[in-house]
């Protein structure tokens, strides 16, 4: 359950991370991608432990918010969802087909951005 959250929050904190304040996106980066405690992180900004842990407490309530107005996180889940099932359709009904195939190595190019 924990590695779920964390790959939500950092899912949706790569999505809305311009929208947060300069101590959100700092807090935020050091907790989920760089592996900081709450205590390292309160040692680095010289406050409290309660104060790193209420900002980030309020931070992951924020993106869930921005989530649930703007549905960016999701909607890139659907598309990515939708474009797998065409590239399955595709490979398995029409494996010769060149043109297809190429358009198919264009959009897994894509993906890997």
């Amino acid at each position: 359950m924990e590695l779920e959250k964390n790959e939500r929050v950092n899912a949706l904190f790569a999505f809305y991370q311009p929208l947060l304040t300069s101590k959100q996106n700092d807090y935020l980066k050091l907790y989920y991608a760089d592996d900081y405690s709450l205590g390292e992180i309160a040692e680095e900004f010289q406050v409290s432990r309660q104060a790193v842990y209420d900002n980030i407490r309020r931070t992951e309530r924020i993106l869930e918010d921005y989530e649930q107005k703007l549905h960016l996180f999701s909607n890139f889940q659907l598309r990515n969802h939708q474009a797998d099932q065409i590239q399955t359709y595709i490979k398995e009904h029409y494996p010769d087909d060149q043109t297809l195939n190429q358009l198919v190595a264009g959009l897994e190019n894509l993906e890997a951005e």
